[in-house]
Parts: structure tokens; sequence; C-alpha cells
């Protein structure tokens, strides 16, 4: 890292960490469009709709991955009983360049609209987001949705899948998915309790093809930071969900973090390693904005509704480069966001 990053930093009255909610604030209803690859992995049976040619009959990738947001915005509102006008604020993003499968995808709703660029991080980024202007009185109702593709992430970060590039070990899938969950003050039994907005942390890692590296210091920093100012400990969670780390950044994190003294156990679980069943050769994981998009609104939704776990955190991870940045020598920053979900008020 090239620079320590104090813990908390005051200015005035703000303060740097974490921040509990003053009222209600629940994941009222979720989401799931997804991808062929998707659909056949371990969590298929609760995605709301699938596309088998991930084209969403459209002409091009880029517009096939507007069409999977526009249609999970339709599957949240319907599941939800609310129409458009129910809510006040939508907060999207995605991997494509100015968040165009957002703008162009949500376009026709009608509804005010903000942008994020949080990288694989922006569903937790777009959920905290949610979250904190629902408690603030600002929105009484948003809807957090991103989106990712993989052809569409290959062509903008790497080269099109025609050209047959081989991918590295340590290389992760890019999720063609897309998840929206709809943030109010209702009673759904997955309540939000406090957020801890992430740091940028960069340990000078440079290989693209190693995401998970990337974001691993990003991973340990935010949860080694919620453990030391919340007086919590990894037994106090049935669930610790990291956004999309895969495999080797799974191990960085937990190895990180056991040497700060910090042990997470067998309750932390990755978004990257839950999509795919082991035969479908995805290397070290799944990764994306969609990647944790779609842990949240299946795995970890299903668990509050069926009533089998009360406390969970949820950890987006993102590397925040651009093309342009790695073409040029840049090393590649990292981000967590941790939200706390609880199935108690």
């Amino acid at each position: 890292m090239r620079a320590k990053t104090a813990i908390m930093q005051k200015k005035g009255n703000f303060k740097m960490g974490i921040i509990k909610l003053k009222n209600r604030v629940c994941v009222s209803a979720v989401a799931s469009v997804c991808g062929k690859k998707e659909y056949d992995g371990l969590l298929g049976a609760f995605f709301d709709e699938h596309s088998d040619d991930d084209t969403f009959g459209r002409p091009t990738f880029e517009q096939a991955e507007e069409e999977m947001q526009r249609r999970c915005f339709a599957h949240a509102l319907k599941k939800s009983g609310l129409t458009q006008n129910d809510i006040d604020a939508i907060f999207a993003g995605d991997l494509m360049n100015q968040c165009t499968a957002s703008s162009y995808g949500l376009l026709d709703y009608g509804r005010q609209y903000f942008g994020l660029f949080g990288a694989c991080s922006t569903m937790a980024e777009a959920v905290l987001l949610s979250a904190l202007t629902v408690d603030g009185g600002y929105f009484e109702r948003c809807a957090a949705i991103v989106s990712s593709h993989n052809c569409t992430a290959e062509r903008q970060f790497r080269m099109p899948i025609e050209y047959g590039g081989q991918r590295t070990p340590t290389a992760q899938w890019t999720v063609t998915g897309s998840g929206c969950a709809i943030i109010d003050g209702g009673g759904s039994g997955m309540y939000i309790k406090d957020v801890l907005p992430g740091i940028p942390v960069d340990r000078g890692v440079n290989d693209a093809a190693n995401m998970g590296a990337a974001m691993a210091p990003a991973a340990a920093h935010t949860i080694k930071r919620y453990f030391d100012e919340s007086g919590r400990s990894p037994d106090d969670f049935d669930v610790i969900l990291t956004g999309d780390l895969g495999e080797e950044g799974h191990g960085l994190t937990t190895e990180l973090l056991a040497y700060e003294g910090c042990s997470l156990g067998s309750n932390h679980l990755d978004c990257g390693m839950l999509l795919y069943k082991p035969e479908q050769d995805v290397h070290s994981g799944g990764s994306g904005c969609g990647c944790s998009a779609l842990g949240l609104c299946t795995y970890l939704f299903e668990r509050f509704k069926n009533k089998e776990i009360k406390n969970a955190l949820f950890i987006g991870t993102g590397a925040l480069m651009s093309p342009m940045s790695v073409a040029q020598g840049h090393s590649i920053p990292g981000i967590a966001h941790l939200i706390h979900f609880s199935s108690e008020v």
C-alpha cells in the first residue's frame, strides 16, 4: 500500500467509519437476470430469467447488457407489486465506458438516476447509497441495479472473445448477469443495520489477469476496520460474503486477515465461488458487477427469506482500473464497501 490509511479520520463533525442507520431500512424485493453459463451453474434455480445465447434478443452484446438491466428492473417491480412511479431514485452501474448499459437500459423508466462506477463493488455501493438516502428521509424507496456481460467486458478490457485469447489460471470469468434490489422502509426480514464505505487500497498489483490479488488487500482492510471499530468478531455473523475475489483473492484475504490476528473461518464465502460448477472451468471464479449482484439477490436474500441466517456481512469488492490505466503501467487499486444485514429490525 502506498501510504498507511488511518482507520478513523475526523474533519469537523464528519467521521470516516461505520455509519449506523437510524431508521428501519430493508431490502424489500430482489430480481436477477443472467446468461446461459450462470443459469447452468449452482444458483440457476433462483434466477428470474436467463438468455440461452446471452443476447436477450438484441443485435449486439452491449445492447444485450442494456436489455438485462431493463428486464431485471421490470422483474423487481413486478415481484414487489410496485410501478416505476413508486421508485424515487435509481442507483445503477456497470463496467462499460460511461455506464452506458445502465444509462440506456433504464432510460425509458424516467426516474431520478445516479450512474455509479465502483468496478465489481458497484452493487454494494448502490445498495449502500440507497440505504443512506432512505434512512436520511431524502427518498422513500430506491432501486439498486447493476450488470456485467462477459462479452462486453472482454471486448473493453482485454480482447473480443472471437480472438480466442488464452486465460491465465488466476483469471476470473466476467459474469453475464444483472441484479436489482429495492431498498425502502418495509419489513422483508433483511434489514440494513450499518454500513462501512471503502477506502481505496493500492498494493502495487499490476496484473490485469489477477483481479483477486488486486482486490484482496482492500477486502482485508475494510473487514479489519469494521471489526476493530464495531468490537464485533467473525463469530457474530452467520455469513461473511465477499463480492468476487475468486479462489485467488479469497485465499489472499484469508491470509492477510490471519496475519492481523483475525480468522474468518468457514463462514467466509465469496460470490465468485458460488455461481459456477467446477466442471464449468472459470479458472479462479466469477467476477464483474453482476457477480456480487447475483450473489446478493439470490444466495443471500434467499437465506434471509428462509430464516436460515440472522446476521451477515456483505463486502463488495472492486478493481479500480481502466484499459488505459493498465496500458500506461499503473498498478490497480482495490475498493471494498461493507453492509451489515440482519433479520432483526
